[in-house]
């Protein structure tokens, strides 16, 4: 599977996906529009290892809920991500069997290398 989960209205995301010049062989998944599934979260958890590691901490209700001052578990971060699309750090990006998440430039230059070999 390639795949890239976004959103559309973030600059971030878009400046990325133009930067990468993904091809058609990627699914582009719009993740406000269409909210991220429960199997397709499932796939992400099981290349990564961790919903922890998949949820955006930088996110306005994880701020507006307080979250930070709570220790949450494995299976509340995938609820909290399935809730709200905001939840989901951004770009998530698999290809081949790889996940690569968020839009840091460690990350990026990760995708870049691996999408040239």
């Amino acid at each position: 599977m390639m795949a890239i989960f976004y959103l559309k209205s973030c600059n971030t995301c878009t400046k990325i996906i133009k930067e990468l010049e993904l091809n058609s062989k990627f699914i582009f998944r719009e993740i406000k529009s269409t909210p991220i599934t429960i199997q397709e979260l499932e796939l992400i958890h099981d290349l990564s290892k961790s919903y922890e590691s998949i949820f955006n901490k930088r996110a306005k209700l994880f701020h507006e809920k307080k979250l930070k001052e709570q220790s949450l578990t494995e299976l509340e971060y995938k609820n909290y991500i399935l809730e709200n699309y905001t939840f989901l750090k951004r770009p998530v990006i698999i290809s081949n069997g790889k996940t690569f998440i968020g839009n840091s430039k460690k990350t990026i230059q990760e995708v870049k290398k691996h999408l040239s070999e």
